[in-house]
């Protein structure tokens, strides 16, 4: 969704709309920017470039953490019921290659059993390292009140876990996310079963539907009578649901339709704290030209390879799938080994005596082997919306 954004600002200041001045200004003052570079301090993974700073984004791959806000207070209140404290049940960290050839989104199961580091808060408190849940770090940086200290903590306890240099943020809340699809004029998609859960709000007739932006969160907020009811689960159904809605980006007519395009750059960006460089529309837009060429197919999503942990089944611990994975995101290597070619044909080899001159059948093709939802990474173009 982050390039479809991007792309969009890219449109909107190449074509050269009338009032661009005051839409860019409005563009950018919807964005919260938050520098937390000194909270995040020295000790952490070695990037895999140092940034250039007439162009931040320019020829290095890039790691960004997109994080789900379940904060519960002003308008979110409206939408999932007044809680107090932040939480965040959807991490995704999304690598961007160095040529600009792939996206790949990994989600990080809220239940990951993870060492939490020590975590500075903008207050001048600070947590204790401990062990806890994964998206425990979330809550403990926001106890200052502050979704920037969430985000500190956040990637902290992923940069401690991984290996991996987080390099940007973005939080999102619940509001910014019903104001974009709504804004795409709903998310198609093929919905297999008919889905109800009363927790959050969710009641889905099976077929193909067309998703507005209340009902796409409350698909992925279902969790406890959806499925089998637990959190790896329900990211199957987020990652399905994100590439539908790279789909939708991709099909829009964004790019002419300037009245659309400013709409949905308007919900796009409202709602969201980001790093200072994503929070720059002007950076957004650049990293959005390097991207332009991305196709859905190279669009990736999985979600990190874990299994049962020994001292709570209903817990997840990464497993030694995942460090490779990991080893494989900061080495900037595609998830996936890409598919070995076939030997090409010797011209020079002599004749095969014993062939005749009779055209060979065509080969048929080989069946794409199947993927198993949650295990085995999807690509945007893997996912159907519409219903056979």
């Amino acid at each position: 969704m982050l390039t479809g954004v991007a792309l969009a600002v890219v449109a909107l200041l190449a074509f050269g709309v009338t009032g661009a001045a005051t839409a860019y200004t409005k563009l950018q003052g919807n964005i919260e920017s938050a520098d937390i570079t000194d909270l995040l301090g020295k000790d952490r993974p070695t990037p895999a470039a140092e940034p250039d700073p007439d162009d931040p984004n320019a020829g290095r791959a890039l790691n960004i953490l997109l994080m789900g806000s379940d904060d519960r207070s002003g308008e979110n209140a409206e939408i999932g019921g007044e809680v107090e404290g932040m939480r965040s049940d959807t991490t995704i960290l999304m690598h961007v290659s160095a040529d600009r050839q792939r996206v790949e989104l990994i989600s990080i199961p809220r239940d990951t059993l993870v060492d939490i580091p020590a975590c500075p808060r903008s207050d001048g408190t600070e947590s204790r390292a401990q062990k806890g849940q994964f998206n425990a770090a979330f809550s403990i940086g926001a106890q200052s009140g502050q979704v920037s200290d969430a985000a500190v903590c956040t990637i902290k306890t992923v940069e401690a876990n991984t290996g991996v240099f987080v390099d940007d943020f973005v939080v999102i809340d619940f509001a910014g996310f019903i104001r974009m699809v709504d804004a795409l004029g709903g998310v198609p998609m093929c919905v297999p079963e008919k889905m109800e859960d009363a927790e959050a709000g969710l009641s889905l007739e099976a077929g193909s539907q067309t998703l507005d932006g209340s009902t796409a969160l409350a698909l992925a907020r279902a969790r406890k009578e959806v499925g089998d009811g637990s959190d790896t689960s329900r990211l199957v159904r987020q990652q399905q649901l994100l590439a539908a809605m790279v789909q939708s980006v991709q099909s829009k007519n964004l790019l002419t339709d300037v009245p659309e395009l400013l709409q949905f750059l308007n919900a796009a960006t409202s709602s969201i704290t980001a790093s200072p460089n994503l929070a720059s529309i002007t950076n957004l837009s650049g990293l959005a030209f390097s991207l332009r060429g991305t196709l859905g197919g190279n669009i990736s999503f999985m979600t990190v390879p874990f299994a049962p942990a020994p001292t709570d089944r209903n817990r997840v611990v990464m497993t030694a799938e995942a460090d490779v994975l990991w080893e494989r995101v900061a080495a900037d290597q595609p998830i996936v080994e890409p598919a070995t070619p076939a030997a090409p044909t010797d011209p020079a080899a002599p004749a095969d005596p014993a062939a005749t001159d009779a055209p060979a059948a065509p080969a048929e093709p080989e069946p794409a082997p199947s993927k198993t939802p949650g295990k085995d990474p999807i690509t945007a173009d893997d996912v159907s919306t519409v219903c056979a």
